[in-house]
């Protein structure tokens, strides 16, 4: 690549070209997942819509690697690559909020937090998933799934239509009377198809909540587990509930009695008031015994949201892994246990999101997103801040893994793998939908420009 082609991409842009050479290259680059470290030849942080397709322009003809970052929270580490392009949405932050419509209009570079402080305002929410600084862009395009999930939805039930700049450089509007087939791969097909430059959502009515999370000791995990899998149908879809096995972080809030002990959780949003929150809790409650600590109570839904942001700072080392799983057996329960049991950091830990209620209402063969027959996404996580127990952190996910996943579908939500997952475990989360994804793909991207994903690749002629 000549600099000459460099410098011309440079001045094309109204937002900042950034190489090597750049004083902020370095602090440009950095990923979420500390464990992961990419050297990309040139980052264009984009300051509109234009510099989108400039950037796309440029990564096509002249055949460089191309990767995609909107928030910027990928866990495998895939709004970036090595010796190639990254094209940066972070600068993307507008939000509009149509309230009468109940609407909202988001940038890709905004996060879930940005968007429930906008949203609030007017007593509304998008469902999305439970950290605030996750990225809009890419939790949609996974699928999306939180607290606000089994009465409203996946993030894409609620997705409207957006705006997509395409692998040749066009910008069309993909909605459910445009491009439809791209509506439909995008809702749950990741980044695969373009590069999304807005987004409009669906709002619901929500505003304060009955929230927060319950934690026992570990010793009563079985009994936890299982109480929660026989309560969970039973549940009124308002309450948002999800069951992990964890450890109390020894740190601040946390009673200093409890810090590092492992731990068996319930953390959940019951959205309306807290006289009904506690009815549709007790009859969990009633039949568990006393916990360590149990901190639900009424707070404004951005609270909830971002209660465990602390926690899981930009820079730590992560390995995770997922799974969609439909029946929680006693003796997947046993295994499930006794593998937390081994983690090597207080931080790692196991939850079982609910896929139920208005998820299972819409069709698998309507969005992309296909396991709405799943029960639970799963999800394994080994983090740690120190770099010297990266292998020890894989060891423990990998493991993890391979003893659940015989009780497990084949396939896992998308947002929840890795890079080193292989192309049959895409196929796998996917499902009978895969084919259909691989003929929009060869439509929209056929030379397979994007690629950095979780990557769908082009139907064969």
């Amino acid at each position: 690549m000549h600099d000459n082609g460099i410098d011309q991409f440079r001045q094309n842009l109204r937002g900042r070209l950034i190489a090597r050479s750049d004083q902020d290259y370095d602090e440009a680059r950095a990923l979420y997942n500390g464990m992961i470290d990419k050297k990309p030849l040139l980052i264009a942080k984009c300051a509109d819509v234009a510099d989108v397709v400039t950037s796309v322009n440029f990564g096509r003809d002249n055949g460089v690697l191309v990767a995609i970052r909107g928030g910027g929270h990928s866990g495998p580490g895939l709004g970036s690559v090595d010796d190639g392009l990254v094209i940066d949405l972070s600068m993307l932050k507008g939000i509009r909020v149509d309230p009468a419509n109940r609407t909202v209009r988001v940038e890709p570079g905004c996060t879930s937090g940005d968007v429930d402080h906008a949203t609030h305002a007017f007593g509304l929410a998008v469902p999305f998933g439970i950290v605030s600084t996750t990225g809009v862009a890419g939790l949609t395009l996974g699928g999306g799934s939180g607290y606000l999930t089994r009465k409203y939805g996946l993030t894409i039930d609620n997705l409207l239509e957006a705006d997509v700049v395409l692998a040749d450089g066009s910008f069309v509007t993909a909605g459910p009377r445009e491009h439809t087939d791209l509506f439909w791969a995008l809702r749950g097909g990741g980044g695969n198809f373009g590069v999304v430059t807005s987004f409009l959502f669906r709002a619901h009515p929500v505003d304060m909540v009955f929230a927060g999370p319950i934690f026992w000791d570990a010793k009563y995990g079985r009994e936890i587990m299982a109480a929660y899998r026989d309560f969970l149908p039973t549940a009124p879809e308002e309450f948002g509930v999800f069951v992990g096995l964890k450890t109390v972080p020894s740190m601040d809030p946390f009673p200093r009695e409890a810090w590092g002990k492992r731990a068996c959780a319930i953390i959940g949003a019951f959205n309306g008031p807290e006289e009904e929150g506690r009815k549709a809790l007790a009859p969990l409650l009633d039949k568990l015994p006393s916990p360590l600590f149990n901190w639900m109570g009424t707070m404004p839904f951005p609270s909830i949201q971002g209660l465990f942001d602390a926690f899981f700072p930009k820079g730590l080392q992560w390995y995770w892994k997922g799974d969609f799983v439909t029946d929680l057996p006693d003796e997947a329960i046993e295994t499930y246990v006794a593998q937390s049991a081994e983690a090597p950091s207080e931080l790692c830990l196991m939850h079982l999101y609910p896929i139920d209620g208005a998820v299972r209402r819409v069709g698998r063969g309507d969005t992309a997103w296909s396991a709405r027959n799943a029960t639970w996404s799963m999800v394994i996580a080994a983090i740690d801040p120190d770099p010297q127990k990266a292998e020890a952190l894989k060891r423990w996910g990998r493991g993890y893994w391979d003893a659940v996943h015989r009780y497990n579908a084949g396939g896992a939500y998308v947002n929840f793998m890795m890079d080193d997952e292989g192309d049959a475990r895409v196929r796998a989360s996917y499902g009978d939908n895969y084919a259909r994804l691989a003929a929009v793909k060869k439509r929209y991207d056929p030379g397979n420009l994007f690629r950095v994903n979780q990557n769908i690749k082009p139907a064969a002629a």
